[in-house]
């Protein structure tokens, strides 16, 4: 749907911003809003003052928040931001800034909060600008634009500063305006969020559709016609008659062969299994169980099936495709003759055999779980002859492609969407576009 464009426009006088609607002002923040106001407001509340807490996660990129958390206000004056309800919070670090985290403060216990030290606030002033207003003018794209250049800082400590905020230079309309575009974005935005919500309903299913079809595959097999029988595993049920069940001990031996200095340090994911590539110092800081010392990696090569001990009941097994290493904190099991290894990948990542390894694994919580050999050999799994293997594989990687194919239209569309809402936001707080007889005929 195109929008029409306001009947006439003068120049803002603002290189970034251009042309804006004849009738509009042009401010700085400053001017109708007070940034970051003083915590001394509060000096007449008691320090047993319940108020509402936030830290950062607690702010949706969506305007949305978390108000479970409360503090007293004793415990919180010192060291944290303070805002009140109607107040607008935008991120200023980096990516939350970027991301679009902020929201209006709405629900506050007593009225007043406290959050994260890395949130500004911008306080709107009565008859100068809404709360609304702020926030859909932060989440435009030229705001977020100007102001990811304006950042001060290295990395990831980049901030905006609160000077930018306060002589960021806006178009601003007449109140009712204001109001006027507030509800145009509320409603437009609403049905794009919607249209996203399907989307990202229909990724889910695929998911849920992709892990059926993998696991009847590794569990049934592929000719629903064949005799079945009883596996005589609780949580197998039947497989077909032909299958052998074995225990993984049967198949796999433990192994701990040294490392060395021209092999790669692999690592071992929950979702992608076992890499193809040596890690790099950030990813071996957060993933392995460092050693200086690389001969006290263990060796791995193709066909080895490699777990955390810790997190094997999460997914963090997997298929060796490369010659490499792996962190002395993993259990590496070497195949006792030549098999598809992926196969037994495939299997161990059905829902029934991940919670059959959580089963066996020891530990008094799941934090604390761990799955030793000893136990991880005894899991029992069903394998059928070679060639059937082969077949499973290949169809299981057909339908992977068909279900990644899905994803990543519908992936697609969600960015688009999100595009679609960017550009809305911007063209209405920019006033490139007139939705005061848009929201007059929807109202009627």
């Amino acid at each position: 749907m195109s929008f029409p464009r306001y009947p006439k426009y003068k120049e803002s006088g603002v290189e970034w911003l251009g042309q804006v609607p004849e009738h509009w002002e042009v401010s700085r923040l400053r001017f109708i809003c007070e940034v970051n106001p003083r915590k001394s407001e509060t000096s007449t509340l008691e320090a047993d003052t319940i108020v509402s807490f936030l830290p950062m996660d607690a702010i949706g990129e969506d305007g949305s928040l978390n108000l479970e958390q409360e503090k007293t206000l004793g415990d919180v004056l010192t060291g944290y931001t303070y805002f009140r309800e109607g107040d607008v919070t935008l991120a200023k670090i980096t990516p939350c800034f970027e991301n679009g985290k902020g929201a209006i403060m709405s629900g506050l216990t007593n009225g007043i909060g406290f959050g994260t030290t890395e949130l500004i606030v911008a306080r709107p002033q009565a008859q100068k600008t809404t709360a609304r207003l702020l926030q859909y003018l932060f989440r435009s794209r030229v705001f977020r634009s100007l102001g990811e250049a304006h950042m001060y800082g290295a990395g990831g400590q980049k901030r905006v500063s609160d000077e930018f905020i306060r002589e960021y230079r806006a178009g601003i309309p007449p109140l009712a305006e204001q109001t006027a575009i507030a509800d145009f974005l509320d409603q437009e935005t609403a049905k794009i969020d919607g249209l996203i919500a399907e989307q990202e309903r229909l990724i889910e299913l695929l998911k849920e559709k992709r892990q059926a079809v993998i696991s009847h595959a590794v569990t049934k097999g592929l000719d629903p016609a064949v005799p079945m029988k009883d596996s005589g595993i609780e949580w197998l049920g039947q497989v077909p008659e032909h299958w052998e069940v074995i225990r993984l001990g049967g198949l796999f031996s433990e192994t701990v062969e040294p490392g060395n200095n021209e092999l790669p340090i692999l690592s071992v994911s929950i979702h992608h299994g076992v890499s193809d590539r040596e890690m790099n110092e950030e990813e071996m800081d957060r993933k392995v169980t460092r050693s200086e010392d690389r001969s006290k990696y263990i060796r791995v090569a193709p066909g080895d099936l490699v777990y955390n001990m810790m997190r094997a009941w999460q997914g963090g097994f997997g298929a060796v495709n490369v010659e490499g290493m792996v962190s002395p904190a993993y259990v590496v099991a070497r195949p006792r003759k030549t098999i598809q290894t992926s196969f037994v990948e495939n299997l161990l990542r059905t829902p029934s055999a991940v919670e059959e390894m959580r089963r066996y694994s020891k530990g008094i919580t799941d934090f604390r779980l761990r799955l030793y050999w000893d136990e991880f050999k005894n899991i029992q799994i069903p394998f059928p002859p070679e060639p059937e293997v082969l077949a499973i594989l290949r169809y299981i990687d057909q339908e992977i492609t068909k279900f990644d194919d899905l994803k990543s239209e519908a992936q697609k569309a969600i960015t688009l969407l999100q595009e679609r809402r960017t550009a809305l936001i911007s063209a209405a707080v920019t006033g490139q576009i007139d939705v005061r007889g848009i929201q007059h005929q929807e109202a009627a």
